[in-house]
């Protein structure tokens, strides 16, 4: 797994927010000009612009046109999928089976024919790239398939915690297996996953959903 190097707009949005938290910028402030902030961290004006972009999104800065940038808040509201960055990956395994059997039901009940297909396309492509013993792409496979169960489920917010989750447990495969042996021998009771939602049995198919977190193969 390639560690990803911050940009400098990144960098200069950190270190303004250190000097937010530190009370060096104070709410209801106005920054520095662009020229001081560029004498200041050392970089470009692009790189000065993008790190308040950043922070305008986030809800820390205002900027009034023709009159200044304005520090409005303090506090620094993470998004879902930045926490998830951060936090072990035993924390999100345990959110993701909190999720897995209530999205296997609810895709049971309300899935259509299309997402149905859709499910099985990555059903059987991940059999037979785990038969190919082609790992990383069997890992995206199975990623896809419960991706595709949770896009049949009817909740989109579920449908996105889920997808979060599913990036962090595809990079845990990539560290943990070297082969697809453990797909091959889990590749029945993702059948049997399939079946249960085609045949929209929704306590069949929470139950395996839990029985195949549980294993995490």
């Amino acid at each position: 797994m390639q560690i990803q190097r911050k940009t400098l707009a990144q960098e200069v949005a950190d270190r303004l927010i250190e000097g937010i938290v530190s009370n060096e910028y104070a709410v209801g402030e106005k920054l520095p000009t662009e020229p001081e902030l560029m004498k200041i961290y050392g970089v470009g004006r692009s790189s000065i612009r993008e790190a308040i972009k950043i922070l305008s999104i986030k809800g820390v800065l205002d900027v009034q046109q023709g009159v200044g940038t304005f520090v409005i808040s303090n506090t620094i509201h993470e998004s879902l999928e930045s926490q998830m960055d951060k936090a072990q990956i035993e924390d999100v395994q345990e959110v993701r089976s909190l999720l897995d059997a209530k999205i296997a039901a609810k895709a049971a009940l309300y899935r259509d024919e299309e997402q149905l297909e859709k499910i099985k396309f990555y059903l059987n492509q991940r059999n037979a790239l785990a038969e190919e013993k082609k790992a990383l792409e069997c890992y995206q496979a199975d990623t896809n398939f419960h991706i595709a169960i949770a896009e049949a489920c009817g909740n989109s917010l579920l449908k996105e915690i889920y997808k979060i989750t599913s990036s962090h447990i595809l990079r845990s495969f990539e560290i943990r297996h070297n082969d697809t042996s453990s797909f091959i021998i889990s590749q029945a009771i993702h059948e049997r996953l399939y079946l249960a939602i085609e045949t929209q049995n929704a306590e069949e198919a929470a139950f395996i959903a839990q029985q195949i977190v549980d294993r995490i193969y």
